[in-house]
């Protein structure tokens, strides 16, 4: 009896993770003190196991990890045969080289519009014959309404690339590059934007020493502020270096950049117009005759580099156009945290109420989830993923996306085997996504922590967020 129970005791470890959800505690003291985590891991099957639980009914800041929940309800509502597209149509009639009424741009928020398209347009414009407008040329945003900047987003964060608004006029990303090259310590930088691009960028940048001792040098910090029209300024310190250094910033005003471009376009394919260049906000039910158009990648390759490259403005311009197609009114942040509560609740069974969604990207210090409710989602994904293929749009560990150089998963046992969505913004480190074990099957984990701050100097700002990972997920490898 006594080497009976000898041999349950030493087996007994083998067995606990079958038969027991793993105790997260001992590894949250890898965490610096203050971190707030929530983990929840289950097994995907018809009845799932859950392997791993900690504080996962908390509500977090979901960052990044939201796109999942934009994505599953783009796939299910839009479809993912959707495609954005831009018109160029007209009220009126073609005769002897001249459009007798307006050029009317029907605009859709497509997030992948440039300024290539715009041209091959135009230029089907002259293929038609068409040398003048007699008439207006019409922006039509009417797809999208009221602000073009989420609640919630950080104010000092508006002029990053990655914050440019999803408005209905999206050209190039609504984004551009400006160059700031340091002078002599002392001295003024200088500052440079392509002459094509139509913003205004001055500066009173001052260069100073690389590793200055002064304390006025260490406040200095390099700054921009904006106006209307695009007009952008720099100000504050800059390291002296030989190199420039390359800054990207949002376009703030969509509709006033894309005004511009479409101005100089005209002009380089010798159409003029004899009225104005205006914006109409309305939605109007006028027949029109359809000149040009030009469309998006279909749905499914704009969430994969939604997701792989956790791009905002793909996402929210897809979240408020949510909002357009389910309410069949213009598109608002509102309506389009409504519809995706609707959407998944219909058809997906999936209950959202309680959480707050603010966009689709993630961007609003506003959202909050609970990793049960993520933990719902990827559930549904992995049971339909034959008919989503959403698992396969995920970051790979190792070896695409925002997976492949996260240090914490990108060498064995974890690189090609983990997919998963990150999230970050200041203080959160979040995960949502699948770990494929050897014989094929996953296991779906999300992982949600805030208030993460390192309180060591000795060593690399994120070296514990990745060893607790490395350590805690390669129970769940095999």
């Amino acid at each position: 009896m006594t080497k009976f129970k000898i041999i349950i005791l030493f087996l007994l470890p083998f067995f606990t993770g079958f038969l027991y959800a793993l105790s997260v505690e001992p590894y949250i003291s890898s965490l610096p003190k203050g971190s707030d985590l929530s983990i929840l891991v289950q097994s995907v099957e018809s009845k799932p196991k859950t392997l791993a639980k900690y504080k996962s009914d908390q509500f977090k800041q979901p960052a990044s990890t939201q796109k999942v929940i934009t994505a599953l309800a783009a796939e299910l509502e839009l479809g993912r045969d959707f495609r954005f597209i831009t018109r160029m149509q007209t009220n009126g009639s073609i005769s002897n080289k001249q459009l007798n009424g307006d050029l009317i741009i029907q605009l859709s928020g497509d997030p992948t519009f440039t300024r290539e398209k715009l041209k091959n347009m135009i230029i089907e414009l002259r293929k038609k014959g068409i040398e003048k407008i007699a008439g207006n040329v019409i922006l039509d945003t009417s797809i999208f309404t009221s602000h073009d900047k989420a609640e919630g987003w950080s104010w000092n964060n508006l002029t990053a690339c990655y914050s440019a608004p999803p408005s209905a006029a999206i050209i190039d990303d609504n984004c551009f590059y400006a160059s700031v090259i340091p002078g002599k310590i002392g001295g003024q930088a200088t500052i440079s934007t392509s002459s094509n691009i139509p913003v205004q960028v001055t500066g009173n940048v001052k260069t100073i020493a690389k590793n200055s001792k002064d304390i006025n040098d260490k406040y200095c910090e390099l700054d921009v502020t904006y106006s209307d029209k695009n007009r952008y300024h720099l100000s504050g310190c800059i390291a002296a270096s030989s190199d420039k250094t390359a800054l990207k910033f949002a376009v703030i005003n969509g509709v006033e950049y894309f005004s511009t471009i479409l101005k100089n376009e005209l002009k380089q394919q010798k159409i003029t117009y004899t009225g104005s260049l205006l914006e109409h906000n309305q939605r109007a039910n006028t027949q029109l005759t359809l000149l040009a158009s030009s469309q998006s990648e279909l749905l499914s390759e704009l969430l994969t580099v939604m997701l792989k490259k956790s791009n905002n403005l793909y996402a929210d311009a897809i979240f408020r156009t949510l909002g357009a197609h389910y309410y069949n009114v213009q598109g608002t942040w509102r309506n389009g945290g409504d519809a995706v509560k609707q959407i998944l609740l219909k058809k997906a069974g999936i209950n959202l109420e309680n959480l707050v969604i603010v966009d689709g990207s993630g961007l609003s210090r506003l959202n909050l989830v609970s990793a049960d409710k993520l933990m719902e989602i990827l559930q549904y994904i992995a049971a339909h993923n034959t008919q989503l293929r959403i698992i396969e749009m995920l970051p790979i560990a190792g070896v695409d996306g925002t997976l492949q150089n996260r240090k914490s998963f990108n060498q064995a046992p974890f690189k090609e085997t983990i997919r998963a969505k990150t999230g970050y913004i200041q203080g959160c480190y979040n995960l949502a996504g699948f770990i494929q074990k050897s014989d094929g099957k996953y296991v779906a984990f999300v992982q949600l922590l805030s208030g993460y701050h390192a309180d060591s100097q000795s060593e690399p700002q994120n070296s514990a967020i990745m060893r607790f990972e490395s350590e805690f997920y390669k129970n769940f490898i095999n």
